[in-house]
């Protein structure tokens, strides 16, 4: 079977942790398949500040997260060159610069899908990359 590269946005990670309208257990389900999920420290951070100030979740709570995050995701790191591509996809695709990094580190993991309820569902970046809303 092959397996598929997934990347997660923060949105998602949020409803996957904090949910009550059923939207984690069909997360759930996207995150047990055979698949190797990523995350960014991009995204770790955007899910730190959202449970701090909207979720009102306490410092051990988020270090807990954290690290169970760091068993279940492959956890890639922001860097220069994802920052170049970034820009570079801004400006092709119009998306907004924290957007684009997001797609710039799913591209630089190999990831085919990324699932986000906040771009545009079933664009495809750069021949590679579907964007998916997995709540349509």
């Amino acid at each position: 079977m092959n397996v598929e590269n997934f990347f997660i946005d923060t949105n998602i990670l949020i409803y996957f942790v904090k949910d009550s309208t059923g939207k984690a257990e069909l997360i759930d389900t996207i995150l047990l398949n055979n698949s190797e999920n990523y995350i960014s420290t991009q995204v770790a951070n955007e899910f730190c500040n959202v449970a701090l100030k909207k979720l009102n979740f306490s410092t051990e709570e988020l270090i807990f997260l954290l690290e169970n995050f760091a068993q279940f995701f492959n956890i890639y790191t922001v860097n220069i060159s994802t920052i170049k591509k970034a820009l570079k996809i801004k400006e092709k695709y119009a998306y907004s610069y924290y957007d684009s990094v997001i797609i710039a580190s799913a591209l630089q993991t190999n990831c085919s899908i990324l699932y986000t309820e906040d771009m545009h569902h079933g664009q495809i970046i750069d021949n590679r990359l579907t964007i998916i809303n997995p709540f349509i």
